[in-house]
């Protein structure tokens, strides 16, 4: 048995070699005497199993089928024993990253939990409705078992990051996976689309703009000068999708996915500070750093967007339709278009060929499209070119106008090592990761102390729990 920290390992001897043998003898039953001398037999939450330093109870297994019913997940083909052994492999990584010294902070613990907080609360409306539906008499008790629950779970993905971090595959390793494939099993991919864009982004005037400065600086000076809260102006004035939270946006690092402006705003700030406004492809912020937990930002801005007018609307409208009228008088080729007059970074020097969020591929299989995106092409011919589309920007942002064309069709066909590389590769770095996942799952079970109930004992588990 390896070494553990002193009070888990009494915790653990205790539980293991005393309430387990019990319970593996009777169901571990506590005896209560009423008003009346009656003796009732109560059954206490019994104990699944041990790994390491963790100790899974019976009831962990029923929350977490509970909870994955609660989500929509269907639970048909989930048994209770493959339930456990989740539980177990999510143990395992979260002991060893302690043991490797793989810790995640308090601090970070805690601002995932206050994230999860404030969008339950924004879902539901309050936070008496989130402890109501989680049956919590108090915020801090739930906030403790929401601590506990996410210092498990950041410990266990740590670990296995770390596990398949530096794993790679060749271009050979590609290719001999790929060859062992039975050719009549070889796996189907759907039809997918390569599609490309050329977009206007309409501008707001200059007066438009200095109006929206001047009331951000109005804020400023009423929140510094007369005690005004941040939090109620950001709820009255804001424009982003954060102002019914006061405008948090919650706690962010140099990591964070925000744009960098306003990372360096927020890092630039010391804490109490209020920044001047700003500018960021959604409009323009002032932002407010509540705290600074070391590396951590809590911030709340409040989001003004310039007013665009409809004559800088029409106009991005006449553009793309100048630019298609040439395209179809074959006076330069789509790439070039993007290229020349394209507002957006991101495609135009791509031939405004747009890229899989998911894997940055340029193909974008039919059945797992955006709906948004899959509406605007659906109907298109191939090397048609659509009428200018008026696209909202979800994030609150300024509408961007485009026109669209599908630069390439794919049916639904057999792996083809040449024209599917992108996505043999990605099966076999799965391969490979999986099968390195479990070489360390046999050697760090063999190596950590783990007892399984006596009741759980007939399962049939793909890691071999039960050591003789």
């Amino acid at each position: 048995m390896e070494k553990m920290n002193s009070k888990i390992l009494t915790l653990v001897f205790f539980v293991a070699f005393g309430f387990i043998q019990a319970q593996d003898a009777d169901q571990a039953t506590l005896t209560k005497t009423d008003s009346t001398s009656t003796t009732k037999k109560v059954k206490l939450d019994g104990i699944a199993a041990v790994i390491g330093d963790y100790v899974i109870l019976e009831s962990d297994i029923e929350k977490t089928l509970i909870d994955l019913k609660s989500q929509g997940a269907s639970t048909e083909d989930i048994t209770r024993c493959s339930l456990l052994g989740k539980l177990m492999e999510d143990r395992l990584y979260a002991h060893q990253a302690v043991q490797d010294s793989l810790l995640v902070s308090d601090d970070q613990v805690n601002s995932q939990s206050d994230r999860q907080i404030q969008q339950l609360v924004s879902q539901v409306g309050s936070m008496e409705k989130v402890l109501k539906f989680y049956k919590k008499q108090d915020v801090e008790s739930f906030r403790t078992e929401l601590f506990e629950i996410n210092k498990l779970r950041m410990l266990s993905e740590k670990m296995q990051g770390n596990i398949v971090e530096e794993i790679q595959v060749t271009p050979e390793e590609v290719r001999q996976f790929f060859n062992k494939i039975p050719e009549d099993e070889r796996p189907v991919f759907g039809a997918e689309l390569e599609i490309a864009q050329i977009v206007k982004q309409p501008k707001a005037p200059q007066e438009e703009i200095q109006k929206v400065i001047d009331r951000l600086n109005q804020i400023k000076q009423d929140i510094q000068e007369n005690d005004a809260s941040f939090n109620v102006k950001a709820i009255l004035y804001s424009q982003g999708p954060s102002k019914s939270n006061g405008g948090l946006i919650g706690s962010i690092t140099k990591e964070s996915g925000y744009v960098k402006e306003f990372k360096d705003v927020a890092f630039s700030l010391q804490e109490g500070e209020i920044s001047d406004p700003f500018e960021t492809m959604f409009g323009y912020h002032i932002l407010w750093v509540e705290k600074v937990r070391g590396q951590e930002r809590d911030v709340r801005h409040i989001l003004l967007i310039p007013e665009i007018p409809q004559t800088a609307m029409d106009k991005a409208v006449r553009e793309l339709d100048t630019i298609r009228k040439h395209l179809l008088e074959g006076k330069y080729t789509f790439a070039e278009a993007a290229l020349n007059f394209s507002d957006e970074k991101e495609t135009k020097f791509d031939g405004g060929l747009l890229r899989n969020p998911v894997n940055f591929d340029s193909r974008f299989e039919l059945t797992k499209m955006d709906p948004t995106l899959y509406n605007q092409v659906r109907n298109l011919k191939d090397e048609e070119i659509s009428r200018p589309i008026k696209e909202d920007d979800p994030r609150g942002g300024a509408p961007k106008f485009k026109i669209m064309k599908i630069s390439n069709r794919y049916d639904e066909h057999k792996a083809d090592f040449a024209q599917d590389y992108l996505k043999i590769q990605e099966l076999a770095l799965r391969e490979k990761q999986f099968k390195t996942i479990k070489e360390w799952m046999d050697d760090h079970i063999d190596d950590t102390y783990i007892h399984v109930n006596s009741e759980n004992r007939e399962c049939d588990f793909a890691n071999n729990w039960i050591k003789e």
